[in-house]
């Protein structure tokens, strides 16, 4: 009888492994891209992508001159046809706004620079995720927490014998205790 209740149990685990696996799979790998994104924040912007160009202004155009139409004209090096505002930061300058984009133009130097911020793909929305930039998105994130330890849990039963947790499984569950344990150490007392 103790039989058939092991393998009842047996059964459950590896269905509820393989299912919360399936279920999970797409999940995991957006967490672990944006992961790897966030984790390198220091290094590059896994947001967005800022590409800058500077732009040869005509010496025609004066600071004096500053209008619709000069603004427009100005818009038109860039490929900009419609502006938001523009404001003049200091002396000799101006400064155009656009969507997701500017155009800085020094009259003195007759150059201007064109900055444009694109939503990087594929990170920009995996780390929303990540984030927990999405109302509502918490809940569902701690629940795939929680189920991410049941899937990790029921992973470690469903070898039996030397290949499974009584045999080398117990060793590697240690091995894998050892880089975070490390790494806390080095943290606290170096």
């Amino acid at each position: 009888m103790a039989v058939k209740k092991f393998t009842w149990l047996r059964r459950l685990n590896v269905a509820t492994h393989r299912d919360l696996g399936y279920f999970f799979s797409t999940l995991i790998v957006v967490y672990c891209l944006s992961g790897l994104a966030l984790n390198h924040v220091d290094d590059w912007n896994p947001d967005f992508v800022i590409t800058k160009k500077d732009v040869p202004v005509s010496a025609a155009l004066q600071q004096a001159l500053i209008d619709h139409a000069m603004i427009n004209e100005l818009g038109k090096l860039v490929g900009e046809e419609k502006y938001k505002v523009y404001d003049v930061p200091t002396k000799g300058q101006v400064k155009i706004y656009y969507d997701n984009a500017s155009l800085h133009v020094n009259f003195d130097t007759h150059m201007g620079v064109y900055e444009k911020v694109a939503r990087r793909p594929l990170f920009y929305h995996t780390n929303i995720f990540h984030r927990n930039s999405v109302k509502g998105w918490k809940w569902f994130a701690d629940v795939f927490a929680v189920l991410l330890i049941v899937l990790n849990v029921t992973g470690l039963f469903i070898l039996k014998g030397k290949h499974g947790i009584g045999g080398r499984g117990k060793w590697l569950i240690a091995a894998g205790l050892l880089p975070p344990i490390l790494f806390w150490l080095v943290h606290e007392f170096l």
